[in-house]
């Protein structure tokens, strides 16, 4: 009696799970919507998405393309818990953007779990293809290595040789700041201090004492989103820069410079993998972009694109949803999109040029979106670390 009973269970089990698994490939965009970095990738990230979507023709294998987005307002036990229920009971068969560090290492282990590809967009720790990396995993846009060697590297070589940092107090800053500090020091610079900064914070006045106070000739902002636009306004107002003491922000977008305006972010140096007016294809996929938005996409938006169209042709490539398949297919396609031209490497990293951009005065701007002039560009092989000096095990 019992066998049967368990049989039926489990037929009923199987007849609940088929809806899921024929409602085609399913994509979900996780991140913060309402929060700090709610303009650096939130509902802009999610409309990215529907654009690659829409570019790959709105189905793959014969099946409707779905996409479900969730704000996770940047809680790595909430963040799990959708995607668990995404994986478990949605059908849900790859989640992107995953924006802040914590909540991406989070979902990134969730997801080795259940065998599932993560592609992480808008989170920077270099940790997520280094020690912390899984056949399943991926990281996409940029991560805090990158940023240290356009960044830091560029500002010690034109002089700034001292630093002190403020670092948003979770997994995300202490990496950007490790990563930068080593870049520094490598370069012949010197760190005289740093100072934790909790997130979503209103007021830096006392770190910002506490960076005055140390005479650094770079205080860096190892912080983003709405964190960085509000230090960089309390620092002038504090009068940070009379003292002849520079901002480096460290990961700064777009969308922040365009928070701050040209009169506040003028001069300051940045690192992006992308920038809307790079060339024709970077300017036809954001003018599409501004229509359905209202404004230019940063590197964030644009790589979110670029992470579902690439797990798309992946998809298409391996003529199935079978994770192993489809990371395998990940690893071997090359990445040729409106983002930029690049390849993935064994331990998950997609690898492409960054660019060093100042941003430019009020008096340089054309229209009102031309914030950047381009200092250099980081050839991805510089910019990012190789498979084997990630620390991935899987490249051991």
């Amino acid at each position: 009696m019992k066998s049967g009973f368990f049989a039926a269970v489990a037929a009923c089990c199987l007849l609940l799970a088929a809806p899921a698994s024929a409602q085609g490939v399913k994509i979900g965009v996780l991140n913060d919507q309402s929060g700090v970095y709610a303009d650096y990738g939130g509902k802009y990230s999610v409309e990215a998405a529907k654009m690659a979507i829409e570019d790959f023709g709105g189905e793959v294998l014969g099946q409707k393309i779905e996409l479900v987005t969730a704000d996770h307002q940047n809680e790595p036990d909430l963040a799990v818990s959708i995607a668990r229920r995404w994986y478990d009971v949605d059908g849900v068969d790859m989640i992107t953007d995953l924006t802040t560090s914590t909540v991406a290492l989070a979902v990134q282990e969730l997801s080795n779990e259940k065998k599932k590809i993560d592609i992480v967009v808008g989170a920077a720790t270099s940790r997520i293809t280094g020690d912390a990396c899984t056949p399943y995993g991926f990281h996409w846009a940029f991560d805090t290595h990158a940023l240290a060697v356009g960044t830091g590297g560029a500002l010690v070589k034109a002089g700034g040789d001292t630093w002190f940092f403020l670092t948003a107090d979770y997994a995300f800053g202490h990496a950007l700041e490790r990563d930068t500090s080593e870049i520094v020091t490598h370069a012949g610079g010197k760190v005289v201090g740093s100072v934790r900064v909790p997130l979503n914070l209103s007021d830096f006045s006392s770190f910002l004492q506490q960076a005055q106070s140390s005479k650094a000739k770079i205080v860096a902002l190892a912080n983003a989103g709405r964190d960085t636009t509000n230090s960089i306004k309390q620092a002038a107002e504090f009068g940070i820069f009379r003292q002849g003491q520079k901002l480096a922000g460290l990961l700064m977008t777009l969308s922040e410079v365009r928070a701050l305006g040209l009169d506040a972010a003028q001069g300051l140096v940045l690192s992006e993998g992308f920038y809307w007016d790079h060339d024709d294809r970077s300017r036809a996929f954001s003018e599409r972009f501004v229509k359905r938005t209202g404004r230019m996409p940063n590197m964030n938006h644009a790589g979110t694109y670029s992470a579902t169209l690439s797990y798309l042709k992946a998809v298409k490539a391996a003529g199935t949803k079978d994770s192993e398949a489809v990371a395998k297919k990940l690893k071997e396609l090359p990445v040729d999109d409106a983002f930029a031209k690049g390849k993935v490497l064994a331990n998950g990293r997609m690898v492409h040029d960054m660019y060093l951009f100042e941003v430019k005065k009020p008096s340089e701007s054309k229209n009102p979106w031309d914030y950047y002039k381009q200092l250099a560009v980081v050839p991805g092989d510089q910019a990012f670390f190789t498979a084997k000096e990630s620390g991935c095990p899987l490249t051991k």
